[in-house]
């Protein structure tokens, strides 16, 4: 049987994942499809039950059902216990459905080759940066620092961690030049989103890289106003592709190409974006 793959969340027309799935398995040959499915809010458990009753090889998971589909799982990985969120869903050979998340380790992936030793600060602390945070942890970073507007909700990430500190925006922002990669993990920024900045740049470390998850505009304004340091910027579509390309290794034992991939989403959303 053919197998077949999807990505399920609610708005999901926008979701750039069908074109970056389908066309590696056309590269591969791998005989199999990967198709976009529009869940209400309230037939998760129905959409869920549905995907395992038609043989679904496995699919992705977006807003807003990360946490809510961990329930309707087989079970789950320790990638995504820590966290309490799933993005991807990997059906075993005894047919059990696993949910696992790859958003963190494809962030970091994105970000290329990085020293352990490396001072990284987090803004925000909401699920985005949970997913980084534990990813970061995992594998083996712990010279992390969370700042948030609600200092509370930053000192809750550290506790969970058991690593890094916790601090408010403005204390980051006095102490900028001590962090070697600096991380925006909030919506501010996104396509028709507030356009204003959590912190000021204008302590930035020689040579520090700064990253923003968001990857629509492609130069959020937080990476416009890092570009006037000179320093290395890196937008969120890596860290969507790489992602991608770890849920598609779960699923088919293969690893794609994911910098080509990278080029052709750039011209899809209509930039000629370079991180550099």
């Amino acid at each position: 049987m053919k197998k077949w793959f999807a990505v399920i969340g609610n708005p999901i027309s926008h979701s750039l994942s069908p074109t970056m799935h389908e066309t590696w398995l056309k590269q591969l040959d791998i005989n199999a499809s990967y198709i976009p499915i529009h869940v209400e809010q309230n037939q998760l458990e129905q959409a869920v039950e549905s995907l395992k009753l038609l043989g679904c090889s496995g699919w992705n998971v977006t807003i807003p059902f990360k946490e809510a589909i961990i329930p309707f799982l087989d079970d789950v990985d320790e990638s995504a216990k820590g966290i309490g969120a799933v993005n991807t869903v990997v059906k075993t050979r005894n047919n059990k459905y696993v949910g696992y998340n790859t958003d963190g380790l494809g962030f970091i992936e994105s970000l290329g080759p990085i020293l352990p030793e490396y001072n990284i600060l987090l803004i925000g602390a909401g699920g985005a940066a949970r997913g980084i945070a534990h990813a970061f942890k995992r594998k083996g970073y712990t010279q992390l620092a969370i700042a948030n507007r609600t200092l509370e909700k930053a000192m809750g990430l550290v506790d969970e961690l058991k690593t890094g500190q916790a601090l408010t925006l403005e204390e980051a922002e006095n102490m900028l030049n001590k962090f070697d990669i600096i991380v925006q993990t909030t919506s501010l920024g996104m396509k028709n989103n507030d356009a204003s900045l959590p912190i000021q740049l204008n302590r930035l470390k020689e040579n520090a890289i700064v990253a923003d998850i968001v990857y629509n505009p492609l130069v959020t304004p937080f990476l416009e106003e890092a570009k006037k340091y000179n320093v290395r910027t890196v937008n969120g579509l890596g860290m969507l592709v790489h992602q991608g390309a770890l849920a598609f290794s779960y699923w088919n034992g293969v690893k794609p190409d994911s910098e080509e991939i990278i080029q052709q989403l750039i011209e899809q959303l209509g930039g000629n974006y370079v991180n550099r």
